[in-house]
């Protein structure tokens, strides 16, 4: 381990800064699009999923400047048996890379991993996000013990191209998101949709109702496909952060997520949000909608997206590695 490199656990907000500043320093120099600001990081470590005593890990060295910091993201307990995740977010300054303090931010992860499995009793997979391109940490990764097991794509449609008007199925209807209340009916849609995707997790309304609360929320922007007895059938949920595009110089919004419900695919529900969603992205004068999607996906996403004009900009792999417990 590096000499007089220090480990230790998240004191709080006043820790922000510190962790936003070596962020924007990697960003810097790596350029993989994962600059962040302290309110961002405040968010997501306020995530109700977020153990930030236990999650979160910060290297310093022998003056207290930060080194290196880390984050876990744990999927929550669920079904008995299923398999417990934990995906690994790592960031070191550059001028201290070479894989000895890369090597420690794994390790502690790992360590954590195996108290989550002694924990809860169940399976745990380590999982950990790369760039295709970025050789050094694949190498890394696989040199810890991980294999990859998964492919990702980011894609990228400009909104100036024509989006053809979205066609729903007689007795389908768009409507936004009604409110909070209604938090359970969409939160069961959301699994329904999910349930049979690889590597599924299901929302809780607790984190659903978390996420209705972030400053960038927009119910114009949430929308579902009601059938004709009321039920919340498909959805596609879009975002814009302005704070994000400030920073980046873009401008850019999300689909951030496009789901139908089992027993009501293959009939254009799909098609019809993500065109649905495409209008209102465009009406609130996003310039280029972006989305990410399993390579794999067995609904045909990847065809559907080509098809409605996006195209890939990114590659992305999960690696994975088994553990157990201490």
């Amino acid at each position: 381990m590096m000499a007089n490199l220090l480990a230790r656990s998240y004191a709080g907000d006043r820790d922000l800064s510190a962790i936003a500043d070596l962020i924007n320093t990697c960003e810097a120099v790596d350029k993989l699009d994962e600059g962040t600001s302290i309110s961002q990081l405040q968010e997501e470590f306020d995530a109700p999923s977020l153990d930030k005593t236990r999650d979160l890990c910060l290297w310093e060295d022998a003056s207290g400047k930060l080194i290196a910091f880390a984050q876990l993201s744990v999927s929550e307990l669920g079904e008995v048996g299923k398999v417990t995740d934990g995906w690994l977010w790592f960031h070191v300054r550059p001028d201290v890379r070479g894989g000895e303090v890369e090597a420690t931010a794994i390790a502690w992860g790992e360590a954590r991993m195996c108290q989550v499995a002694k924990e809860r009793g169940t399976r745990v997979k380590f999982r950990s996000y790369v760039r295709a391109e970025d050789g050094d940490r694949i190498s890394l990764l696989v040199n810890s013990g991980f294999q990859a097991d998964r492919y990702f794509f980011r894609m990228a449609r400009s909104l100036a191209e024509p989006i053809p008007e979205p066609q729903f199925p007689e007795g389908f209807l768009l409507r936004e998101f009604p409110g909070e209340e209604h938090s359970e009916a969409w939160v069961e849609m959301f699994n329904q949709s999910f349930i049979d995707h690889w590597n599924h997790h299901d929302l809780t309304v607790e984190e659903f109702k978390y996420d209705l609360a972030k400053p960038y929320y927009r119910q114009d922007l949430d929308l579902i496909a009601v059938a004709a007895e009321g039920t919340f059938v498909a959805f596609c949920y879009c975002e814009i952060n302005p704070e994000e595009n400030d920073r980046t110089g873009r401008n850019e919004g999300w689909i951030g997520v496009l789901g139908t419900r089992r027993g009501f695919r293959k009939i254009g529900l799909g098609r019809a949000m993500l065109l649905a969603g495409l209008q209102r992205l465009k009406a609130a004068g996003v310039g280029t909608a972006i989305l990410g999607v399993d390579a794999e996906n067995p609904w045909g996403a990847l065809r559907l997206y080509e098809s409605t004009g996006f195209h890939k900009i990114r590659n992305s792999i999960s690696y994975v590695k088994d553990v157990r417990s201490i």
